[in-house]
């Protein structure tokens, strides 16, 4: 009747049809109530700045070189941060403690999902206790 390679013929047409059609389907979501949606463990943007997780540097990146170039000190008061330019003066406020420290941003981080924020050692011991590893916080820009 049909040899084996007009077989295949037929359903690689019929597949290439297939998958055409959709690809070409459009998806449509409702939003009842026109609310974005709510996404958890994310962090939250404000107009005076974001809030989310702090952590702080592990002790093997000492002496390292930061991506603005200078080289990491845990007893000085820098961080990390995505977007914000080099120099950028922050402040970090722990929200469980209300305790704040003034940090300069020289490095881009972090790359742990979650978190908007790595913190020196001395500047994540001076708003919380380093035993604890993560903090929530709020991060406003100063300058």
């Amino acid at each position: 009747m049909f040899s084996p390679r007009m077989k295949f013929r037929r359903w690689a047409v019929l597949g290439t049809c297939l998958l055409a059609v959709v690809s070409c389907a459009k998806t449509e979501t409702t939003n009842l109530h026109n609310t974005p949606p709510v996404l958890f463990n994310q962090h939250v943007k404000h107009q005076n700045g974001e809030i989310g997780k702090a952590s702080y540097y592990a002790d093997k990146y000492q002496g390292r070189k930061t991506a603005s170039g200078q080289r990491y000190d845990k007893n000085k008061r820098t961080a990390a941060h995505r977007t914000l330019a080099f120099g950028t003066r922050v402040k970090v406020t722990n929200l469980a403690n209300n305790k704040s420290v003034v940090v300069t941003i020289n490095d881009r981080g972090p790359y742990s999902k979650g978190r908007i924020i790595d913190l020196s050692r001395s500047a994540f011991s001076a708003i919380g206790n380093t035993s604890s590893g993560i903090l929530k916080v709020k991060v406003e820009r100063l300058n």
